[in-house]
């Protein structure tokens, strides 16, 4: 007996790997997925039934005739359709597996055929009530359950009851194990398929989410462009040049121009932190800096109101956002340059006469840091052939693959180097000696600079 029970469940277990084989086939089908994506179509759900339905009627005629009876694995088509793929796939797989199981007689016949058609029922109700597949353990369960159902069932229809004892007797072990074996193995197919559908779910929203946030940040940037002046001003005697490269594809950094009268004034600022919130930061400054300077005259009075208005209008003060700027007016007569600088870095003025480089030192702390504060405003005079470069902390912050940083040293004898050179090839030669120390490093912060060059021929001196 026990020989013949070992026998049996080998020979089950056979049939159920070969079914496994045909899951994992089915698996990775367009039918199968579009019912785990729970988006079923009238067509994958009649395909599936036909593929339960054959797998059920594959469990019947591999199985093992004993008294008449077949014992076999065909409840684990419609049970795994039904648990898998709804009422209507499990009802389709149930009733083709039944109508197979009668059409090969013998006297447990008619309880056979319930049995199976109950098990995709039941196996769909389940699926229904859940909205989804319930997972391995009560998947394994419901099928043992299920098995032990279908030998009272036997025990409940078939006659001559004697007979019918005798088959749940050789039946029940090897029908228990393999159809729980098999539902087990089913199981883990599908939670992997379903795990693998939603992966690839989260990484398609996820590359969508990206999609948009990289479009919104091109439109960023080309607002953030039309924020900088979209030609540099060229007054008779000086040469300009300018350029703001952000880290990101928008930045905190900015440089404007506004010319009055006789006088060119000029800004560069970098605004603290990098990304959008610098660069909506560094809109809000640059807007507040251009309405205070409209009425004012003064460079200090200018930085005052401009410091003033941000605290008050972003909450600067205690969000941590500040922005160090750099302020000028330059007359275009006299060469008289007025400057008033909160806390950026010291601007770099070349003297051709001397070809020294002085230092255009802090006058004030940084915008937006707290209220009520004071600047200085300093004044000198550019002679021909002076160059000032304005720069924000990306240049001299930038690194290289030793750690080592660019330094004001290294952009003084860059500047110092092409001193002679025009406005805009000045600026070149700063930024290619930049990227010859940089290497392969990548730009961790927004690089900006401004050049003015006082031409030779100027004579506009009063």
């Amino acid at each position: 007996m026990a020989n013949s029970l070992i026998s049996d469940s080998l020979v089950l277990l056979q049939a159920v790997s070969v079914i496994i084989v045909a899951a994992l086939l089915i698996s990775r089908s367009r039918p199968f997925t579009e019912i785990i994506d729970g988006r079923p179509t009238a067509k994958s759900q009649l395909l599936l039934s036909i593929f339960f339905g054959a797998v059920s009627i594959y469990g019947s005629l591999i199985g093992i005739n004993f008294l008449g009876a077949i014992i076999s694995v065909r409840d684990l088509g419609p049970l795994v359709g039904g648990l898998a793929c709804g009422p209507m796939v499990g009802l389709g797989a149930g009733l083709i597996g039944a109508t197979f199981r009668l059409s090969e007689g013998g006297f447990t016949a008619p309880a056979c055929s319930i049995a199976v058609s109950l098990a995709g029922i039941i196996g769909g109700l389940i699926y229904w009530k859940r909205g989804r597949f319930p997972g391995i353990i009560p998947s394994t369960v419901f099928a043992v359950l299920f098995e032990l159902f279908h030998m009272l069932l036997t025990l409940a229809i078939s006659r001559p009851f004697d007979m019918a004892m005798d088959v749940v007797a050789q039946a029940s072990l090897p029908m228990v194990l393999a159809n729980g074996a098999g539902m087990l193995i089913f199981a883990f197919i599908i939670v992997n398929v379903i795990n693998e559908r939603e992966t690839m779910r989260e990484r398609d929203r996820y590359q969508l989410e990206l999609q948009i946030k990289k479009a919104e940040l091109i439109v960023a940037a080309d607002i953030q462009k039309s924020f900088l002046p979209g030609k540099i001003p060229s007054p008779e005697g000086f040469d300009i040049a300018a350029t703001s490269i952000p880290a990101k594809e928008v930045g905190g950094d900015f440089y404007d121009f506004f010319k009055k009268d006789d006088n060119l004034q000029f800004v560069i600022a970098d605004v603290s932190g990098k990304g959008v919130p610098a660069a909506l930061f560094m809109a809000l400054s640059r807007i507040i800096v251009r309405a205070c300077s409209a009425p004012l005259r003064g460079g200090f009075e200018r930085l005052r109101c401009a410091n003033q208005m941000i605290v008050e209008e972003s909450g600067s003060a205690t969000s941590g956002m500040f922005v160090t700027l750099f302020l000028a007016r330059l007359n275009l007569l006299d060469r008289s340059l007025n400057y008033a600088n909160a806390g950026h870095n010291p601007p770099l003025l070349f003297r051709a006469d001397s070809k020294s480089i002085e230092r255009m030192d802090v006058t004030g702390v940084a915008l937006g840091m707290m209220a009520d504060m004071e600047y200085e405003q300093r004044q000198m005079i550019l002679d021909p052939g002076d160059v000032l470069l304005l720069y924000t902390d990306g240049i001299v912050e930038a690194m290289n693959g030793k750690d080592e940083l660019f330094g004001e040293s290294r952009l003084r004898s860059s500047l110092a180097a092409a001193a002679g050179l025009s406005a805009q090839e000045i600026l070149d030669s700063v930024l290619r000696d930049l990227g010859i120390f940089t290497g392969d490093m990548e730009q961790s912060d927004d690089i900006t600079a401004l050049v003015i060059k006082v031409e030779r021929r100027c004579s506009n001196v009063v």
